[in-house]
C-alpha cells in the first residue's frame, strides 16, 4: 500500500471516527462529554502519533 497524504489522513480519520462512534454508541458517557472532551483529545493525540511516526520513518529511510 502506498502511503501518501490522502491515504494517511483517510485512515487517521477512520480510526478516530470509529473510536468516537463506539463511545457515543456505548452507554458509558454522555454524548456531549464524548464530543467536547474525548474527540478533541483523540485528534490531538493521534496527530502527535502521526507526526512521530513520520519522523521515525524519515529516520529509518536515511539508513542510520
Amino acid at each position: 500500500m502506498e502511503f501518501n497524504q490522502t491515504t494517511t489522513i483517510g485512515i487517521f480519520l477512520a480510526i478516530v471516527l470509529a473510536s468516537v462512534g463506539a463511545l457515543v454508541a456505548a452507554p458509558m458517557m454522555q454524548t456531549s462529554t464524548v464530543l467536547m472532551m474525548v474527540a478533541p483529545s483523540v485528534l490531538v493525540f493521534g496527530g502527535i502519533c502521526v507526526l512521530l511516526g513520520i519522523k521515525h520513518g524519515e529516520h529509518r529511510a536515511r539508513g542510520i
